[in-house]
């Protein structure tokens, strides 16, 4: 019955897929907000920043109620960020683009379940310059206990990437610390790698590291560029590992691939 009537409306899981993915992005943007600030996850109901009334069910639909609201919200009128629909719509598409990869199968959960926990840290790192051990460190048990059941990643290669992630920044923590007697990266950064190593192998965590850099890196001479030579803002660095990582997941094989065949 089931084969019949996906060989009959194709579009079916691919829909399917998408809407799950609207629907984790939603919740992804609760836990932007409230995580960092130490408050429940399901309690209370959403409500408005400006009036504080509360969000109803039908005015809670990922990206529909958005648009037919205009934007804004039903009772005050008061622009709702354009922050909440791109995460759904991103997450949206990071499960259809995981679901064409992989089908319905643990590979296309775990990454999206990792891209998702990206999303998350890169948000709450920008917003808090924090990350939340609470994501970081179940992402890494996590990863870790994937690695065995998942055909993309052995167990060997899972350990060393949580081990050099963690470790690389580390290493560049204290020397930092020890050559300029102030902090420069946060145990958070260092934590955050080690998931991504537990999820992308020793390879991916090299090429995060890479892109996360570069990316950091553009954006910092952007922003001195803007402030005429200094650099008073400051860059949150897990950001930038965050979009690294989420790149490493969708380009990593045939970037890594490519760099590997020039030699």
């Amino acid at each position: 019955m089931t084969s019949t009537l996906l060989a009959e409306a194709p579009w079916l899981l691919p829909a399917f897929a998408v809407v799950f993915g609207l629907i984790w992005g939603s919740f992804l943007n609760v836990v932007i907000h409230r995580l960092p600030r130490g408050q429940s996850l399901s309690t209370p109901r959403s409500r408005c920043p400006r009036c504080g009334k509360g969000v109803a069910a039908y005015d809670n639909v990922p990206l529909v109620s958005y648009v037919l609201l205009g934007g804004r919200c039903r009772h005050c009128k008061a622009p709702i960020a354009l922050r909440y629909p791109f995460i759904e719509a991103a997450l949206g598409a990071a499960s259809l683009l995981s679901f064409a990869r992989h089908g319905v199968s643990l590979e296309y959960f775990a990454e999206l379940a990792f891209v998702a926990a990206m999303v998350a840290l890169i948000f709450i790192d920008f917003d808090h310059q924090i990350l939340p051990k609470s994501i970081t460190l179940p992402g890494t048990a996590l990863g870790l206990a994937l690695a065995g059941p998942r055909a993309q990643i052995a167990l060997l290669d899972a350990l060393l990437g949580a081990l050099l992630g963690a470790g690389i920044l580390f290493l560049v923590s204290e020397v930092y610390f020890r050559l300029r007697k102030v902090e420069g990266l946060g145990f958070g950064d260092v934590k955050m790698m080690g998931m991504v190593g537990a999820f992308v192998g020793w390879k991916g965590v090299l090429l995060t590291l890479f892109l996360g850099s570069l990316s950091g890196t553009m954006v910092g001479l952007a922003v001195m560029a803007a402030e005429k030579g200094g650099l008073k803002t400051k860059l949150p660095f897990g950001t930038f590992l965050g979009m690294g990582a989420i790149a490493t997941v969708y380009l990593g094989d045939p970037l890594i691939g490519w760099y590997t065949s020039l030699y």
